[in-house]
């Protein structure tokens, strides 16, 4: 016989979850992304293909804002701030998301990432969404709809992309495929991402096959291209003109094209600061890593649009080579060295590139400026408060651009007579057959 209350009740689904509930849902979520895009930005130098490298530095960037808004809406719920800062009992899981980055290679890192990380978290957004109630959290709906969507579309990238890596290393793919499975096993054995209670805290040990992962200090170029240390003659001969008219356009896209290297720094430090310095270091320097992947792609695409073939066009290293072997934070200085020292240039560019009807020039130069004044503010903020966590006056960040500077001339000071004269045979060969377009 059924009990008669005197109170008024309605079985609603979309009370499931009160508020505490969600919001440790919510960090569960929040601390997946945050080690995922992590081990990600510390593989973007070993990386060759440019589409994998640029690619994996947008997905980064979306990943950050996915992480930044799951963060915000946890406090918007009023849960303890300190309880943020560790992942309680979600560790085992969150070391498992972490751990990805000693995959023992490149192609089974984006083996596992592509085939048991991101899934994991596209299941348990699609879950999230189902259950939780989108009248009270509605706010959360409207942004994990989107990390949704894009879930989705990283790992529609990941599988051509690793199967590329495959291609190219046939003999690694038993070891990827392993590698792969063993991911998926401890995630199996965790109780997966999921939306229900905490998942196992067990299996703390190393996965099977790990291999410690290093940031390499020569980065993995496409051999598609022209390799090389240096990108054009005027940086190892002063003499050599940066160039007017058509030239000037050739040299800022070659300039843009080589900004990879900015890509790679960015991947690198993301990752070499991200248990030092707080949560918003690795927002930033996601979005600041992203952009210099737009960069990129800028002078990419205007090559490719010219009838410019990729080997033709040289594709270098040197600016982070100069840094690569020093503490993390002359790569950090690296950045911010070259961000102040060419701004100044780039609106009288894009007003010359306006005046030789190069809208596309144009418009791609006065978005960098754009950006690099945001980057700019990154490198100046940031090298102040890994300063203070030093215990030194942030006031000598400076000293790090001035160190950086004379790591560049250095570098450049190694640059043999052939390579010097190689490089003004490829770069004469390129104006030559871009002018022959004109």
């Amino acid at each position: 016989m059924s009990q008669v209350s005197e109170y008024l009740l309605s079985r609603q689904p979309r009370a499931r979850w009160m508020r505490v509930d969600t919001a440790q849902l919510l960090k569960r979520f929040f601390f997946c992304e945050r080690a995922l895009l992590v081990s990600q930005a510390a593989w973007i130098p070993a990386i060759a293909p440019l589409e994998i490298k640029t690619g994996l530095a947008r997905f980064i960037w979306q990943n950050a804002e996915t992480a930044h808004a799951l963060r915000n809406r946890v406090f918007e719920l009023r849960f303890p701030s300190r309880l943020l800062d560790e992942e309680g009992a979600d560790h085992a899981l969150i070391d498992l998301f972490s751990g990805v980055k000693d995959s023992p290679s490149v192609p089974a890192f984006l083996l596992s990432v592509g085939k048991v990380l991101l899934p994991a978290l596209r299941d348990s957004y699609r879950a999230y969404l189902h259950d939780s109630d989108s009248i009270a959290d509605g706010p959360t709906h409207r942004f994990l709809f989107l990390a949704l969507a894009e879930k989705v579309e990283q790992i529609s990238a990941f599988e051509p992309w690793a199967e590329f890596a495959l291609s190219g290393n046939p003999e690694l793919r038993e070891y990827a495929l392993a590698w792969t499975q063993a991911v998926a096993d401890r995630l199996s054995h965790l109780g997966g991402v999921g939306v229900g209670p905490c998942p196992s805290s067990a299996g703390e040990q190393a996965l099977p096959g790990s291999k410690s992962y290093a940031i390499p200090h020569r980065p993995a170029r496409d051999p598609r291209f022209w390799p090389c240390r240096f990108y054009w003659p005027d940086v190892v001969d002063p003499t050599y003109p940066y160039g007017e008219g058509m030239q000037l356009q050739l040299r800022s896209a070659i300039s843009h094209l080589n900004e990879v290297w900015a890509i790679e720094a960015g991947g690198a430090i993301l990752s070499a600061f991200a248990d030092i310095l707080p949560w918003e270091w690795i927002h930033n320097s996601a979005r600041w890593t992203y952009d210099e992947s737009r960069h990129c792609r800028m002078g990419y695409e205007r090559l490719m649009a010219w009838g410019l073939k990729p080997a033709e066009i040289p594709l270098g290293t040197y600016i982070y080579e100069s840094a690569s072997s020093e503490e993390p934070i002359y790569l950090l200085g690296m950045l911010y060295f070259f961000e102040t020292k060419n701004i100044r240039h780039k609106p009288a560019r894009a007003q010359l590139f306006h005046a030789y009807g190069d809208a596309l020039s144009e418009h791609d130069m006065d978005f960098d400026w754009a950006d690099e004044t945001i980057h700019a503010g990154y490198g100046k903020h940031w090298l102040k408060e890994l300063f203070a966590l030093r215990g030194q006056d942030s006031a000598a960040h400076d000293q790090v651009r001035v160190r950086c500077e004379k790591l560049v001339s250095d570098y450049v000071s190694s640059a043999t007579a052939q390579e010097v004269t190689d490089l003004k045979q490829v770069a004469g060969a390129l104006i030559a057959k871009a002018a022959d377009r004109l």
